[in-house]
């Protein structure tokens, strides 16, 4: 009985400080914690307060808007540059990136550099955590994230990140950015309602579209990288998974869904290899080169992007 109220009570206070969740148990355990995720559940069930709060055109652009701005966050941020190194910024970017993908609501930098780094480590292997030929398709692309097993940062494997202690205070205390991303977008709508009452919105309707729907969307969005983009596509090259290429993933995700491209050379900033291959999240920084807020963009070798061995779907 006291196990589960210790239990309990490191469950709740890791919704603030993810420093209260013990690594020894963690790893120990890879069954959901639900006290734990309590908060996630949570934020799917509010996605039905649209039927109350009504519908606006300027809420569903801010809500699509926040998505697009957020997923380029995390495709362009947390991935190409915290977890793969493809390209190069100042430290005060690096801190800017981190709070940005901090609003997406996918935990902190550090977390979420350390598991996709896990991930190419012993992609589509047993340890691999999402892998949907060794967990199933369902826990790939949501059970891992709420297991006792994920949610400490593997930080042996984001040393050089970890270095820096203001990514460590993000990564420990990851709820603050959404709380205050959360809270802007209500006073925003109430301001709205005030000096701008032809947009028909209220501080109350832009949190549940621009924050709780759009979330929900960003959450599914990235997810489907981890479960449908190994399932689901074609194979250029035979890379030693079985991750696949998919536009519509690709759409959905800002070009995270040419994924076996992705996988054959991780370390590119531009994951669609050829021209018709569309990837807005490397446009997006083609624009941050231009500006001189990132340099040093890797792109595939020629030779390595030519080297075809095609397997079937």
């Amino acid at each position: 009985m006291l196990n589960r109220l210790n239990s309990l009570r490191v469950s709740i206070l890791g919704w603030l400080d993810n420093s209260h969740y013990a690594k020894e148990a963690a790893l120990t355990d890879n069954q959901i914690d639900w006290p734990r995720v309590i908060p996630f559940v949570c934020l799917h069930l509010a996605c039905f307060a649209i039927i109350f709060v009504g519908f606006s055109w300027f809420a569903l652009a801010f809500a699509l808007a926040l998505y697009v701005v957020r997923m380029f966050a995390i495709t362009a941020f947390y991935h190409r540059y915290f977890a793969h190194k493809a390209f190069k910024t100042s430290r005060a970017g690096q801190l800017i990136f981190a709070i940005l993908g901090a609003t997406a609501v996918q935990r902190g930098p550090l977390w979420w550099a350390s598991h996709h780094r896990n991930h190419h480590a012993h992609s589509d292997e047993l340890i691999d955590a999402h892998s949907p030929h060794q967990h199933g398709f369902l826990w790939s692309h949501i059970g891992w994230f709420l297991s006792r097993a994920n949610f400490s940062t593997q930080l042996e494997r984001v040393r050089e990140l970890a270095h820096f202690p203001e990514l460590r205070f993000l990564d420990r205390f990851d709820i603050i950015i959404p709380i205050a991303l959360g809270a802007s977008i209500y006073a925003l709508g109430e301001a709205l309602n005030i000096v701008m009452p032809a947009l028909q919105t209220n501080g109350l309707q832009l949190f549940v579209w621009g924050f709780i729907l759009s979330t929900v969307l960003l959450y599914h969005g990235t997810f489907c990288v981890n479960s449908l983009a190994h399932v689901w596509g074609k194979r250029r090259y035979a890379t030693r998974d079985h991750s696949r290429n998919n536009a519509l993933i690709a759409l959905i995700t800002l070009g995270e869904g040419w994924h076996n491209n992705h996988h054959h050379f991780p370390g590119s900033a531009k994951q669609g290899f050829y021209w018709w291959e569309i990837d807005f999240t490397y446009y997006g920084l083609r624009i941050l080169a231009a500006l001189g807020i990132i340099w040093d963009l890797k792109t595939v070798p020629i030779a390595i992007k030519n080297a075809h061995i095609k397997q079937s779907n």
